[in-house]
């Protein structure tokens, strides 16, 4: 610990204001009054303000929250639209073939389900926090973990503020704040790089199938009204990917006249010149989809990983003295294509074991290996079991993981008496550039399709300037003598905002140039990274992007 830092003492703090982390401070507050005990809460968020990094499709399954506030339609919540029309598509390069309702499986199945902004309510769940008498400090990033001497997490630090590109102490410092506590939740999403450091230190990952992730792109429209119909959803598979790479879409009917529009697609793929972001610009292109943007206008634009294991690569969910919760654990229910309800009910499990422990101080524990035992009995874990086999399935392809997955969820209802597992962790995958020729993506129309930089500025990114990069090299001579002979430097196809460029110097050699301003903190570089020479750390809090109402 630093002499330098202000010091804050809780009884949990909790990192970042999602779904997950969000529930965990609601419900620990409500046990807090329910039973007349004081708990002091903290959640700290990178983002400028509650919701600014949330990005998700999304429809909402509102099973947790209808145990968080079972009165919750009652209450001052953000517009939700009820889902009252579905379709899911096979699409080749002009046409779509319609899955008749009937045989889609239970579990992708939406009746009953909301179609929301995950960021707005973030910031309605922020706000009932609030009320309870949680302390949620927006733009303070967690950069530190602290442990103490037996190497139990007792709290984070924040970063420094005003610290220039080459690490000194510019006029504007201010040193980062420690917050301890006797427990510390991890809720940073997908990929937290705080989460990567606590599953290496405490071996979580130990027995456990290999994390697999996604990319997510999306944006949002305003469409013409004669294409709008509020409460529609329509999911895809096939074109433009191959039948070797898992992926789908979907486009999701919102209020007044707007529609969500996303691409998913998992980053196990093979071929360095693949780029997630061209691909989703060229899936924009079939009939299907451009007859429903024609003369509308793009809004915003973002992007996101996303955890796709599943059950079997879920971490071990605690450690002494705090525990993974969401997303940072790995929650998101596939064949769903929801992540959000499972993530609540982790973050509230979480916070019903700290409870206990605080209630009774005598004795204390700093493992919470009950709130490991109750998520796996809860029907979050569950769900989770019975969704198994879905996307290990598809490293088979297309074709024939949907034949398995239907056997897996319609024949056994999740319950078959096999699991498939994920071999190797996603930036295995990649192979040498010169078994691929080099992709040449159509120009962008300005219309329906975009190009990076154009769609990025409607993201509202924006990074303090002169701070030092975020996203550090391992070894900073890889990229060019490792990456691009052999690999074509795919971290200039495969980011989705432009950040990695490989440039002439003045003598004429190569030279891999980070534009981390331009960073949309998906974590993409992290994950996808052959080398893995690339780590994501927090820049400077409030940096970023500032969605609306992704």
């Amino acid at each position: 610990m630093r002499t330098d830092r202000e010091k804050m003492e809780y009884d949990v703090v909790i990192v970042g204001a999602g779904p997950a982390g969000l529930s965990s401070s609601i419900k620990l507050k409500q046990l807090s009054k329910e039973h007349n005990i004081d708990i002091s809460v903290c959640i700290v968020e990178k983002g400028p303000e509650v919701g600014a990094h949330i990005l998700s499709g999304a429809v909402f399954e509102t099973r947790a929250l209808d145990e968080l506030f079972p009165d919750w339609k009652n209450m001052s919540h953000p517009k939700m639209s009820p889902v009252i029309k579905e379709e899911f598509i096979f699409m080749n390069g002009l046409k779509s073939i319609k899955l008749p309702n009937f045989l889609l499986p239970h579990t992708m199945k939406n009746h009953k389900n909301y179609i929301i902004s995950l960021g707005n309510v973030c910031r309605w769940l922020a706000t009932e926090a609030e009320s309870l008498g949680v302390e949620i400090y927006p733009g303070f990033a967690a950069k530190e973990i602290l442990y103490d001497d037996k190497n139990a997490v007792i709290g984070i630090a924040t970063g420094d503020m005003g610290v220039d590109i080459n690490n000194q102490r510019s006029s504007s410092f201010e040193p980062g704040i420690e917050l301890t506590a006797k427990y510390t939740l991890f809720a940073e999403g997908c990929r937290g790089h705080l989460g990567k450091e606590l599953i290496k230190k405490f071996n979580l990952a130990k027995g456990k199938s290999p994390q697999s992730y996604g990319i997510g792109l999306k944006e949002i429209w305003e469409i013409e009204e004669h294409n709008h119909n509020e409460g529609s959803i329509l999911h895809s598979a096939g074109w433009p990917l191959q039948n070797n790479i898992y992926g789908g879409s979907f486009l999701y009917h919102m209020e007044k006249n707007q529609v969500s529009i996303g691409f998913v697609m998992g980053l196990d793929y093979e071929n360095p010149y693949i780029s997630p972001y061209q691909e989703f610009q060229k899936f924009k292109t079939h009939p299907k989809i451009k007859n429903i943007l024609k003369n509308g206008r793009r809004v915003a634009y973002g992007a996101r990983a996303l955890n796709e294991g599943g059950y079997q690569s879920l971490p071990k969910l605690y450690f002494p003295g705090g525990a993974l919760i969401g997303c940072e654990a790995g929650t998101l229910n596939v064949p769903k294509i929801k992540g959000t309800h499972t993530a609540m009910k982790s973050g509230m499990l979480a916070s019903e074991e700290i409870f206990k422990n605080l209630k009774s101080p005598s004795t204390i524990s700093t493992e919470l290996s009950n709130y490991e035992n109750n998520f796996y009995n809860s029907w979050a874990g569950k769900e989770l079991k019975q969704a198994r086999n879905f996307r290990p399935g598809f490293k088979y392809g297309l074709i024939f993981g949907t034949i398995l997955g239907a056997v897996d969820q319609i024949v056994f209802n999740g319950k078959a008496p096999w699991t498939i597992n994920l071999n190797h962790p996603d930036h295995k995958a990649t192979k040498p550039a010169n078994k691929f020729k080099k992709i040449v993506y159509e120009k962008p129309d300005g219309d329906i399709t975009f190009d990076t930089l154009t769609n990025l500025a409607f993201s509202g990114t924006n990074h303090q300037e002169n701070q030092p990069i975020h996203l550090e090299l391992s070894d900073k001579d890889t990229p060019i003598n490792h990456n691009l002979p052999i690999y074509g430097a795919p971290e200039q196809f495969y980011c989705p905002a432009g950040v990695y460029e490989i440039v002439d110097t003045q003598n004429n050699e190569k030279k891999l140039q980070i534009n981390a301003q331009n960073c949309l903190h998906c974590k993409t570089c992290d994950i996808k990274d052959p080398s893995q020479n690339i780590n994501w750390t927090t820049p400077e809090g409030g940096g970023g992007p500032n969605y609306p109402n992704m």
